[in-house]
């Protein structure tokens, strides 16, 4: 019987960086750390997991700052900033380009790595941070100076966390950044220990290492950042990945096994075949589709999502009920998918009005659709218990229509996402949502399940196939 210890060793042999892998990004680093300090104007320095020796093989990413001094004035630190990182990456002879966080840096690929060159303030303490990244180098020194006894702990966790599908702090999965991570597996003194208490917790968890919180956060997951009292390095964690973690944790210690380390590739639909999966359903696909917003995931996922929500209500608003919505962006265009329980309805609307007692607003109430008998009035007004009630025609009787009209870019749209859909955009139903790019989040949005669900239904279908 295999042991988690020897199932975990066999894991940590397959994702443990390669002697050549961790001899070619520090000979990288080094590279591009010099040509910083010979600039005259800033330090270097490598953070992230590579600065940490938590990074897990195959990953490709350096994180290098330019240390700037807080005098600077903020226009200044840019400007000299991107001038300095332009010329590292020229001189690197690497393809880059700017990218924006709270402020702008560039992003190069140098000699096969992905690497970020940001710029900030090298200021004397996480308490006199100017912007957002200048806290990072007081993240990398405090995990380098606590982290070796639990570096594989750190991989185990990370490559966990990837295959189920809960690692990454960015707006899309709102997970487990790798920083996070870190501090786990530090609070908690290792990979075992950390799923034995997350097995066991509950909306509010709170962990402060240093015990030095200054601040309330109404979060579902608390991890108070240990070089700032005032700051949840969990905030991207949402109550679905949070949960989906639990889920993980609880899943891997009944049952240990390779997949929840290295899960099966979903299968992906062919527009045959999601149609075929529609129909078994009986429920009906409807997706808006239009141009990425030129802005950063950052900015344009919470549009999209604030956008779907106000599209879901509209639907709703006019009684057509939503199983689930969801959205999804590419380089190049965007999502919003709908799926719909029915999509027809009849003509009649039933309207309920004040109590006949409250004698003002219904006398209002009945003067008003007795003005409108000829337009739009079935029946009505009548008295049911104790309350005016109108039959009235229904403005859209069905989704289609709805969709289609003018009334989707009235109901509180992202703002750059109302300025694309402003030009165009498309309405598609069931299998016709499908194209090569989207057949993926199309396959899981039908498909919808847990991870250990996503797990167990994966390996059955490679048992089976292999009887």
């Amino acid at each position: 019987m295999v042991t988690c210890s020897d199932l975990e060793e066999s894991v940590l042999e397959r994702i443990a960086p390669a002697p050549d892998e961790i001899a070619h990004i520090n000979e990288v680093a080094r590279k591009i750390i010099a040509l910083v300090e010979a600039s005259g104007i800033a330090g270097g320095m490598i953070v992230g997991s590579v600065a940490r020796n938590t990074w897990v093989r195959g990953d490709r990413d350096l994180d290098i700052f330019m240390l700037f001094d807080p005098a600077l004035d903020r226009n200044e630190l840019e400007v000299q900033g991107l001038s300095l990182a332009r010329k590292i990456a020229a001189g690197c002879g690497a393809t880059y380009r700017e990218k924006y966080a709270e402020h702008p840096y560039i992003n190069a690929n140098i000699d096969g790595l992905d690497v970020d060159l940001v710029p900030c303030y090298r200021v004397s303490a996480a308490t006199e941070i100017q912007s957002a990244v200048d806290r990072t180098p007081f993240h990398t020194r405090y995990i380098r100076e606590r982290i070796i006894p639990h570096v594989s702990d750190v991989l185990l966790l990370k490559q966990f966390a990837k295959a189920g599908g809960v690692y990454g702090s960015d707006q899309m999965t709102e997970g487990f950044s790798g920083y996070l991570c870190e501090l786990l597996v530090l609070h908690y003194g290792g990979f075992h220990p950390l799923l034995e208490s997350a097995a066991a917790w509950r909306p509010g968890t709170l962990i402060d290492i240093e015990d030095h919180r200054q601040k309330d956060f109404s979060d579902p997951l608390v991890v108070i950042d240990p070089v700032d009292p005032k700051r949840n390095v969990s905030a991207s964690v949402s109550v679905a990945r949070m949960f989906e973690f639990v889920e993980l944790a609880r899943g891997y210690l009944e049952n240990p096994s390779p997949e929840f380390f290295f899960a099966p590739v979903p299968g992906v639909f062919s527009q045959a075949e999601l149609k075929a999966e529609l129909d078994m359903r009986g429920t009906h696909l409807y997706a808006i589709t239009f141009d990425t917003p030129p802005y950063i995931e950052d900015i344009v996922v919470p549009q999209l999502r604030r956008s779907m929500d106000a599209v879901r209500s509209l639907l709703e608003r006019h009684d057509f009920v939503v199983n689930r919505a969801d959205c999804a962006m590419l380089p190049e265009r965007c999502m919003l998918v709908f799926e719909l329980l029915f999509e027809d309805l009849p003509s009649v609307r039933r309207h309920i009005g004040p109590p006949v007692w409250n004698r003002e607003n219904a006398a209002k109430f009945a003067a008003k659709y007795e003005d409108l008998r000829h337009i739009e009035l079935f029946a009505g007004p009548y008295i049911e218990d104790g309350k005016y009630i109108v039959e009235v025609k229904r403005p859209f009787t069905s989704v289609s229509d709805l969709l289609r009209s003018h009334q989707v870019l009235d109901v509180g749209l992202g703002k750059h996402v109302k300025q694309v859909m402003e030009d165009y955009w498309e309405l598609s139903r069931d299998e016709e949502c499908w194209s090569e790019g989207f057949a993926p989040f199309l396959s899981q949005f039908v498909r919808y399940e847990s991870p250990v669900m996503r797990i167990k239904r994966l390996v059955k279908g490679i048992e089976d196939r292999s009887e």
